[in-house]
């Protein structure tokens, strides 16, 4: 049994901070040692008193080890698009999105984009992201596949749209369930892979696909649900043109049993009270989207108002209208989202929901998202110097807030020095790096 004693300031988080102040929100070693077997987490404490005979110690010092990143909602599928210039969404999508995705279809495309896409997230420090595929089957293998073989946690399905875009996208109502039965079969809870069921949207699936999707749900219940909702006032105009009878866009998801405890919903942004309280009673997540809303003028989330009202919320790049891989960039745009809004989103409140936050959303917070013994070894180690901007602005920090600030504000690929998934080094292992 091979043991690893990783040395440095570790910072694990036990709950959400209700404050800047709230130190008893996590644990916090300024010399600390985390010691790893077989890729899990057996004890984390002061390295002076780490057993280490026989240990293997990788020192990281100044360095601040912490959880790996967790990223709620992107689109391996469209990591080739990001940056495309549009003015709205459905135009975005039209014009950009189901064009990039037909290449799917093609022999070895999605092999050859799920490695850059894999290596993209390891260089950002996300350990795992719960992934939209094409509307292909390929698509979900090559996706699981290349999980598999890097040993990596990560939650993904394949769409399923019958309509409203271009014919070599669409699926059928029972082509999809079969497809996605299928799926679940040969990727779910193999190895460290997690199955969605993936209705895109209501837009894109007619309601004998979302009867579909309906079952695929009741035949599964340890599956995730994701899908996307209220990110746009034209596709909420559109969405209650093609479900005339459902009281509100949330009601349509509602009205198929497709809210859950494991119900991801992207965006999430223009919810009236009767929607806001339907998704809070299913204990379903809302997902934040900063960068991508952003970048697409769709509006600003309003956390304080999910977290009132009972909504778990998590925090997501959305890639490829999201512009960055990097979750310190999206809680730097969370942060602006947020000021815009009138409500604060401090450091430690943006650490907690990018690492045990989403590990919890997702409902994998006894496995992922905390420096703690029991759980896989999926960490980042995180240089504040990483830049000599970065490094003129430690000259004055004093606080292990002020660091945090720094590194989500001015952080990016560079400030993570390694990766560790199930204990073994990911990014200096990298090629090309």
């Amino acid at each position: 049994m091979s043991r690893t004693i990783l040395r440095g300031r570790v910072l694990s988080f036990e709950r959400a901070p209700d404050g800047i102040d709230d130190v008893g929100s996590y644990l916090y070693l300024e010399d600390g040692a985390v010691s790893i077997e077989d890729g899990v987490i057996t004890a984390v404490g002061d390295f002076a008193a780490a057993i280490k005979a026989d240990a293997v110690v990788i020192d990281h010092r100044p360095n601040l080890i912490m959880a790996g990143f967790i990223d709620m909602h992107l689109h391996y599928v469209q990591s080739q698009m990001m940056a495309s210039y549009a003015g709205s969404l459905l135009e975005w999508l039209n014009t950009y999105t189901f064009v990039e995705e037909q290449k799917f279809a093609q022999q070895g495309h999605a092999d050859a984009v799920a490695v850059d896409f894999y290596d993209a997230l390891i260089r950002h420090g996300t350990t795992t992201a719960v992934a939209y595929c094409s509307s292909h089957p390929r698509s979900v293998d090559a996706f699981f596949a290349e999980a598999q073989r890097r040993n990596m946690l990560m939650v993904g399905g394949k769409v399923m749209m019958d309509r409203n875009a271009p014919e070599d996208l669409l699926d059928t109502a029972q082509s999809s369930y079969d497809d996605t039965k299928a799926l679940i079969a040969r990727w779910h809870k193999r190895g460290r892979g997690l199955y969605a069921i993936s209705p895109r949207f209501a837009i894109t699936s007619t309601p004998e696909q979302m009867e579909m999707a309906q079952a695929l749900v009741a035949e599964h219940g340890d599956c995730h649900v994701q899908t996307h909702l209220s990110e746009n006032d034209a596709e909420i105009t559109y969405s209650m043109e093609l479900y005339p009878d459902a009281p509100d866009y949330t009601g349509i998801y509602e009205s198929y049993g497709l809210l859950t405890e494991r119900t991801l919903l992207g965006h999430s942004i223009h919810l009236n009270h009767r929607e806001t309280a339907a998704i809070a009673n299913a204990g379903a997540v809302a997902v934040f989207c900063p960068t991508s809303n952003l970048f697409l003028g769709s509006g600003l989330f309003d956390r304080d108002r999910m977290l009132k009202h009972g909504v778990r919320v998590g925090l997501a790049t959305d890639i490829g209208a999201g512009t960055s891989f990097s979750m310190l960039k999206t809680i730097d745009e969370a942060y602006k989202v947020l000021q815009l809004r009138g409500q604060r989103f401090n450091p430690l409140a943006s650490f907690h929901l990018a690492t045990r936050g989403n590990a919890e959303a997702l409902g994998l917070a006894d496995t992922i998202g905390s420096v703690a013994p029991g759980r896989a070894a999926d960490l980042i180690v995180l240089d504040a110097r990483a830049t000599p901007t970065m490094r003129m602005r430690m000259a004055t920090v004093e606080t292990l807030v002020e660091e945090l600030f720094l590194l989500q504000t001015l952080g990016d690929d560079r400030a993570i020095a390694e990766v560790y998934v199930a204990g073994a080094r990911a990014k200096s292992t990298l090629g090309g790096l």
